[in-house]
């Protein structure tokens, strides 16, 4: 039973939102303990009708508690996640610190729910911009194979937290006042009517940590190491919303109305999906919502074997909050 709860990162911006999970869920659990840093310790947070005071994290902070949820920096990951575990808790960490480790499971609730019971006290969710990606794939992966995905991702500011959306405000201002150009902090460049396409440090032969996180774990949550990916990720002036275009090179034919038919079937997926009514979906459209939508769903004229299409996702909810509620329901339901 996972009766008494933890959240780990609880002021911040994906935590703020697991607490609004949590209620709109009706996650059921007898107690919940709210953790931070000492610099948050002792913040007033509401979680529904009660107000909680925010606690240290620190390993006695986990006697007790049976399921950890954690939105936190990779550093902070590695080292709180064995208190937890030492003392019994399992761990669903939205950190990229453990997505790797062959022995902790990455899980995307409508692609593999199936691995969570290979787990031994901490299970992963993956990095946004998979994780959109990868509900896309899966009821065309399980249809038809995928050889290949080619995606570029056009992701919003909030992927790196609220100073990214900070930035964006105050690099707009001083671009529309002609202040000349905003000193970037948190991007390489100025993000005002700007697009800049590196996410992410250098790493294998000229693609970005983001990048790479997008071809290991995709492999990794479908258990299939044949699955090529080709990705270019992008950071664009919006606030909330990750968007992708992607390229499917499927094993065998799909038409694009067979596509649209297993898109709107499949679990955790809506469809927009009407050119002549310029009916697709938008950052705009995502923002609050848990679903992945997708539209521009079309045949790959240069391949008998591709279907393109154009996905949209809240990368703080399904992304990233909401993706890690899901993975503790399904222990609480284990």
């Amino acid at each position: 039973m996972y009766e008494n709860l933890a959240l780990v990162g609880a002021t911040g911006a994906v935590g703020r939102i697991v607490l609004d999970q949590l209620v709109q869920r009706q996650l059921p659990y007898k107690t919940l303990k709210l953790l931070a840093s000492s610099r948050s310790a002792g913040t007033q947070v509401k979680v529904g009708d009660e107000t909680k005071t925010v606690e240290l994290l620190e390993p006695s902070a986990f006697d007790g508690v049976d399921l950890v949820i954690a939105s936190t920096p990779d550093e902070v990951s590695a080292e709180f996640c064995s208190w937890a575990v030492e003392r019994g808790a399992v761990v669903v960490d939205e950190s990229a610190f453990w997505r790797m480790d062959p022995k902790v499971p990455l899980i995307v609730p409508e692609v593999n729910p199936e691995a969570i019971k290979g787990h031994h006290g901490i299970i992963a969710s993956p990095n946004c911009s998979t994780t959109q990606m990868v509900v896309a794939m899966a009821p065309i992966y399980r249809a038809a194979g995928i050889r290949r995905v080619v995606v570029s991702t056009y992701q919003a500011t909030s992927g790196a937290g609220l100073a990214g959306n900070v930035e964006l405000e105050k690099a707009t201002q001083a671009a529309l006042s002609k202040q000349g150009n905003h000193t970037a902090e948190t991007f390489q460049h100025d993000i005002a009517f700007n697009l800049i396409p590196q996410i992410g440090s250098e790493k294998h032969e000229g693609y970005t940590s983001e990048e790479m996180k997008m071809v290991y774990e995709t492999r990794k949550i479908f258990g299939d190491d044949s699955i090529q990916v080709c990705p270019t990720c992008v950071r664009v002036p919006v606030m909330i919303g990750h968007s992708e275009s992607i390229l499917i090179e499927t094993e065998k034919p799909l038409s694009a109305a067979e596509a649209r038919e297993l898109f709107a079937a499949a679990p955790g997926i809506r469809v927009i999906d009407d050119l002549s009514q310029k009916s697709y979906p938008m950052p705009r459209d995502c923002d609050g919502c848990d679903d992945v939508l997708i539209g521009r769903i079309r045949k790959d004229l240069s391949s008998e074997n591709g279907i393109a299409f154009w996905c949209v996702s809240d990368n703080l909810r399904k992304g990233a909050a909401t993706n890690a509620i899901q993975i503790a329901e399904l222990l609480m339901k284990s």
